[in-house]
């Protein structure tokens, strides 16, 4: 869903303007991928930046939606944020105030938004093609109750973990006293102007992977209890929507601790099986989206960086 790690993201900006790349250029876009050494995909791209119309190659669209991944975690960040602002929540509330946790973990809420709750990275026995697929609320509850256990540090030790955002959302629709996706437009798609956004939009809306002779790849289901971790689809544009309305305008204030930052950089990555996302702005106002079907994730966060450093 995302490693929570981009490759090339300097912690700098050359005076030129633009965006430094530690693993040098990107040269010419992949339009294709090979998968298993055996079967070439072709690799829908979209790019969109501040600069100019978007970019669209392999058969992507703009207004289709996507899966997003771990994109999803800078709205869920926002969402705890919005709802501390309104007393709904309290950023240092345990996780038991919420959920049936066992007492005395030390995990805050902020510690499940920051990475140091100390929740490993991904829940305990997932397997198969489909691995979310049957993590439901009834197996997160049965983590919740377990957490003490389950943690594989102490809090305040930085352990990326979409276990962690999986139990944030859980506790903030038990705090909001409704849904994950109901709380997200409430406190910030709508106040924010945000569309084109959804945990489960129509199947005629939706982009999938390209296979071969035709075919579509079957993304994983990520609708359950994983989704404020990762679950989300978005249009292109409404991600490029998000990252200039949260990151450029600032509309709901400053950005959401869920953001990751290199220097003058906030950013965020997400992957899935088939689709992979970089989403970020600079200081100055400039800003990227990048997404793209098929392909490795290192190399769209690579695209991206390259696409931010020819704006500037």
């Amino acid at each position: 869903m995302g490693r929570g790690t981009a490759v090339g993201v300097s912690a700098s900006v050359g005076g030129g303007g633009g965006l430094n790349l530690i693993t040098g250029g990107w040269g010419r876009r992949r339009m294709w991928c090979r998968a298993k050494g055996r079967a070439m995909f072709r690799v829908p791209t979209c790019v969109l930046t501040g600069v100019g119309p978007p970019r669209v190659t392999g058969g992507h669209a703009v207004d289709r939606y996507v899966q997003i991944g771990s994109l999803t975690k800078p709205l869920t960040g926002t969402l705890l944020a919005r709802m501390a602002e309104t007393g709904a929540v309290r950023l240092d509330d345990p996780v038991e105030r919420w959920l049936p946790a066992p007492p005395g973990t030390g995990i805050t809420l902020l510690n499940l938004a920051r990475h140091t709750s100390g929740l490993p990275r991904l829940p305990p026995g997932l397997r198969g093609r489909d691995p979310y697929a049957a993590f439901g609320p009834a197996e997160l509850l049965r983590l919740v109750r377990g957490m003490d256990t389950v943690a594989v540090r102490p809090p305040g030790e930085e352990e990326y973990s979409n276990l962690g955002y999986a139990v944030l959302g859980a506790a903030l629709a038990a705090a909001g006293g409704a849904g994950y996706e109901e709380l997200l437009d409430t406190y910030v798609l709508h106040p924010a102007e945000l569309t084109g956004v959804s945990a489960d939009p129509a199947p005629g809306r939706r982009l999938l992977a390209p296979g071969l002779a035709g075919t579509r790849r079957r993304p994983w289901t990520m609708n359950g209890a994983i989704l404020p971790a990762g679950g989300l689809w978005a249009t292109p544009r409404a991600v490029a929507g998000l990252v200039v309305g949260l990151l450029v305008e600032r509309r709901l204030g400053e950005p959401a601790v869920s953001w990751q930052t290199a220097g003058p950089l906030r950013w965020h990555n997400g992957a899935t099986r088939d689709a992979s996302v970089f989403a970020g702005a600079a200081e100055d106002g400039r800003w990227v989206v990048v997404h793209r079907l098929n392909g490795r994730s290192e190399d769209t966060d690579r695209a991206a960086l390259e696409a931010l450093r020819r704006e500037g």
